[in-house]
């Protein structure tokens, strides 16, 4: 029956030959694969004479000649921060040419709505910095305003914990009252059945910073089908605590729980990652539900202010900047930030990747050692002038981790892989800054890398861990998987040559390897390039 109901069927797209990795963690094997419209019509496997063990499709309309490429579901990005930059440039070229097919954004706390109030306050200037004309409040209308941009992948959302609060309670440091958290959930309860997956929070960023655990367990609970993520509160000094908090959280609400960019930040820190994996493999044991993701990098990218003290953000950018200006408070910020970073030679791992000014453009690429040495001025002095300078719109990469702890967290067997970066192109609105190549990079830097180079895991678990296990993790239905019925979401490429070329000096370029990118049964990518679909 399925035979006379496949010959029925037109046939839009043809892979043939190619070695197909289905994203269960199977085995691979040598087949054809037919999409009809935006789906997968069959998969089939070839007899070991290399004939087809079944009656021949219908004639279809494109043909792609897969012979010695590896064919697998779409690669699905867990961590990615797209809401704003997928507005200013839709065609997403450093996601869309890795065998990104679909994305999970709204990540550390911070999403595309809900923004009322001061939440909406605190997003202009990135909207102006973006060319962005229009607002919203409310996912539903964010939605509209995206469909319009008709962007090349799927895109998947959390509601973020930051905006929430944010909208309730703007930027205060701050035990909440009974109502405001029943307000939360209520906003919250608004954004999933508008379409969030699940909860994030960004524990570093305000005003995420002045939660504490039971706060978010609260909010969490309030849709504990989902998923909550998190950017914990410490990746350093705390980061035993921190992971205990998101243990706590899953307990206490009873949520799926996932870690955002795990790692152990500062070489101080590296010696406690197997006391991190051994939490983690006991929770799980103890049927906590608990995953995590990771870029293959050891160095991390974020706005250059989250050094400053957490009261430093309290009241939102207008007073962050009043504080840096004050004299008296001034002082007190440089103590403590010398005091958290007392070794003078950690300067010199912070790289600043943009600013806006062009006066300060040279900058970019150089670490804050090099500045202030040009600057005729302290290290922790030239910082808090920067930012001054540059109205806090600094982002920075910090060069803090371990190679090492790299790889254990990789051979973990529920870590998936997140750029967390923003779609960006290489031209246009997007190309500014030297940003983290990881947003040209990650995901063909993980095969080229890690797992052809160093055979940290087999070829098939690699494809599993960025596309069926982030779909069933983020409740992703019908994608992550090679089957008849699922969105036809398809990623071909050269296992002997996938590689990353995004560079910390030349971050725009594009990988090599990746041939064909196909997005709901559109190509996004042929042979090589991108189609604009």
């Amino acid at each position: 029956m399925k035979i006379r109901q496949d010959m029925k069927e037109r046939v839009d797209l043809l892979i043939k030959n190619g070695l197909v990795f289905d994203g269960t963690g199977s085995e691979p094997f040598r087949g054809d694969i037919a999409v009809s419209s935006d789906r997968i019509l069959t998969v089939r496997k070839r007899s070991a004479a290399g004939r087809r063990n079944v009656t021949e499709l219908p004639k279809p309309n494109r043909i792609i000649d897969a012979e010695g490429m590896a064919v697998t579901p779409g690669f699905i990005d867990t961590h990615a921060h797209s809401e704003f930059t997928l507005l200013a440039d839709p065609r997403a070229e450093g996601k869309i040419c890795q065998g990104i097919t679909t994305e999970i954004n709204g990540n550390c706390g911070l999403s595309a709505a809900p923004l009322y109030d001061r939440a909406l306050k605190q997003r202009e200037e990135d909207f102006e910095e973006l060319g962005i004309r229009e607002r919203w409040s409310t996912l539903t209308e964010y939605f509209e305003v995206l469909t319009k941009r008709h962007i090349p992948y799927n895109f998947v959302t959390l509601a973020g914990h930051g905006n929430i609060r944010a909208c309730v309670a703007g930027y205060e440091d701050r035990k909440l009252a009974a109502g405001e958290r029943k307000q939360m959930g209520r906003l919250f309860g608004k954004a999933v059945r508008e379409g969030a997956i699940g909860l994030s929070s960004g524990l570093i960023y305000p005003p995420g910073v002045y939660s504490d655990t039971a706060e978010l367990a609260e909010l969490a609970g309030c849709a504990n089908r989902l998923i909550y993520t998190s950017h914990m509160r410490s990746e350093g000094d705390r980061l035993i605590e921190a992971v205990d908090e998101v243990i706590t959280i899953a307990k206490m609400s009873g949520i799926k729980v996932h870690i955002s960019h795990i790692k152990t930040s500062g070489e101080k820190n590296w010696d406690k990652m197997d006391n991190v994996i051994s939490m983690l493999v006991k929770a799980r044991e103890a049927d906590v539900r608990i995953t995590c993701d990771r870029y293959p990098y050891t160095s991390s990218s974020t706005d250059l202010d989250t050094l400053l003290p957490a009261w430093v953000y309290e009241g939102g950018a207008g007073d962050e900047l009043t504080k840096l200006k004050n004299t008296a408070l001034k002082s007190r910020i440089m103590n403590q930030i010398r005091s958290e970073h007392p070794d003078t030679a950690y300067w010199g791992s912070v790289y600043i990747s943009s600013v806006p000014s062009g006066k300060n453009r040279w900058m970019e690429g150089k670490t804050l050692a090099y500045i202030a040495g040009r600057r005729n001025s302290g290290t922790v002095e030239t910082l808090l002038e920067l930012l001054i300078e540059e109205r806090l719109r600094v982002g920075a990469i910090f060069s803090s981790m371990s190679e090492d702890n790299l790889l254990k967290i990789f051979s973990l067997p529920f870590v998936m892989i997140g750029t967390d970066s923003s779609a960006r192109s290489s031209s246009g609105i997007t190309c500014k800054g030297k940003p983290h190549p990881r947003g040209f990079g990650s995901f063909p830097r993980f095969f080229g890398r890690y797992v052809r180079e160093q055979s940290l895991l087999p070829m098939s678990e690699a494809i599993h861990r960025i596309t069926m296990l982030p779909a069933a993790t983020f409740g992703i239905r019908k994608r992550g998987v090679l089957k008849r019925g699922a969105f036809a979401d398809i990623v071909i490429f050269n296992p002997n040559r996938i590689i990353d070329r995004a560079t910390f000096e030349e971050p725009f370029l594009r990988p090599e390897g990746v041939h064909y990118v196909i997005v709901n049964g559109l190509p996004a990518v042929w042979e090589g390039e991108m189609t604009g679909n």
